[in-house]
């Protein structure tokens, strides 16, 4: 089994790149579960949704605290099934959401008691470019969806990916160009599939 993880800012573009990924592979008859967090199937998830749409500093702990839930749930919910890939949408990631010091306290915690891979994405987008294609959505703004925030937010999870083990994509690039890095990276780690994924 291969564990992939996808992660990035808000509209980074995390969500379409995994499920191009998901169906590539499995026309390709690999077995695929794709997981996205927060997740709309759980209280933890449906928690973190609801608090990312109020505002200060209560709602902000509250909705990366029950993320991380979400998250810890799915592994203990899925990572030990059969599939060839596992691919997890935001994942370690949210902790840049806490404010710091405790984004960080937050990342070295989790990062011990949940599983890593060899093949972990972060998706960078520049906020400028994140901000447009959150308006562009026509959705309600969420509480980090503001180019102030999705600065900061940048700031902190690039030095998270920069300090650990993350294959860093640049994804203001376009959809195409960026799901062909990622399957590039796929390829180099997981060897019987290196021509399969590329083509």
């Amino acid at each position: 089994m291969h564990y992939i993880i996808i992660d990035g800012l808000d509209a980074s573009g995390k969500s379409t790149q995994a499920k191009i990924l998901t169906d590539f592979l499995r026309k390709r008859g690999r077995t695929v579960f794709l997981r996205m967090h927060p997740s709309g199937d759980c209280l933890f998830g449906k928690k973190s949704k609801q608090y990312l749409e109020l505002a200060g500093k209560s709602a902000h702990f509250c909705s990366a605290f029950f993320y991380m839930c979400d998250v810890i749930r799915s592994i203990m919910l899925y990572v030990w099934r059969k599939f060839d890939y596992i691919i997890f949408v935001r994942y370690l990631m949210g902790t840049a959401y806490l404010p710091s010091p405790l984004d960080k306290i937050g990342y070295y915690f989790f990062s011990y008691i949940v599983p890593t891979s060899n093949v972990m994405f972060f998706l960078d987008v520049t906020p400028s470019e994140a901000y447009k294609r959150n308006l562009l959505r026509g959705t309600t703004p969420e509480m980090f969806e503001n180019l102030k925030e999705l600065e900061k937010i940048r700031k902190k999870a690039l030095a998270l990916a920069l300090e650990n083990r993350w294959i860093i994509i640049n994804a203001d690039k376009t959809r195409k160009e960026v799901q062909q890095e990622i399957r590039q990276h796929i390829g180099n780690f997981t060897k019987f599939d290196s021509q399969n994924l590329i083509t």
